[in-house]
C-alpha cells in the first residue's frame, strides 16, 4: 500500500479499510461470520462480470465465490487508500484471480457504535489482455 495520508487519524482510517479489504480476500474469513460482518448492510457491488450484487446476495454467495478454500487465491497489487471524508475511505488496487486481472475500487464506511469499518461499495473492472 502507498501511504498518502497526511495525519495519524487519516492513516488509521486507511489502515482499517485496507485491513478489512485484505481480510475479505482470506479464504478462512470468506467462509465465516467474520466475513459477513465486514459488509455494510447497504452494501452494493458491481462485479468484474458486470453483475450487481446486494448485501443479501453477497452474504449468501461469499463462501462459494473465488478466493474461497477450494478456488483460486486473490492476488492484490498496488493498493492505495484515500480518506474522502470522516468515516469514508476509498481504496483502489488491482487483483489477479486465475490469471484474470481487474482494477478494483472499494468504499469503506465507518459504522456507529461497535460496527467499525464495513465495505459499503465495491466495483471490479476487467483489464483487457495485452
Amino acid at each position: 500500500m502507498v501511504d498518502t495520508a497526511e495525519n495519524s487519524e487519516e492513516r488509521a482510517a486507511i489502515a482499517a479499510a485496507v485491513d478489512g479489504e485484505l481480510r475479505l480476500h482470506d479464504p478462512v474469513v470468506r467462509v465465516s461470520a467474520v466475513g459477513v460482518g465486514l459488509f455494510d448492510p447497504e452494501f452494493v457491488e458491481i462485479g468484474a462480470s458486470g453483475r450487481r450484487w446486494t448485501y443479501e446476495e453477497m452474504v449468501a454467495a461469499l463462501p462459494t465465490l473465488h478466493g474461497g478454500a477450494d478456488s483460486p487465491r486473490i492476488e492484490v497489487f498496488g493498493m492505495r487508500g484515500v480518506l474522502l471524508a470522516p468515516g469514508l475511505v476509498h481504496l483502489t488496487y488491482e487483483s489477479v484471480i486465475a490469471g484474470r486481472r481487474a482494477r478494483r475500487s472499494s468504499l469503506w464506511r465507518k459504522g456507529g457504535g461497535e460496527a467499525g469499518w464495513r465495505l459499503y461499495y465495491h466495483q471490479g473492472t476487467p483489464v483487457p489482455e495485452d
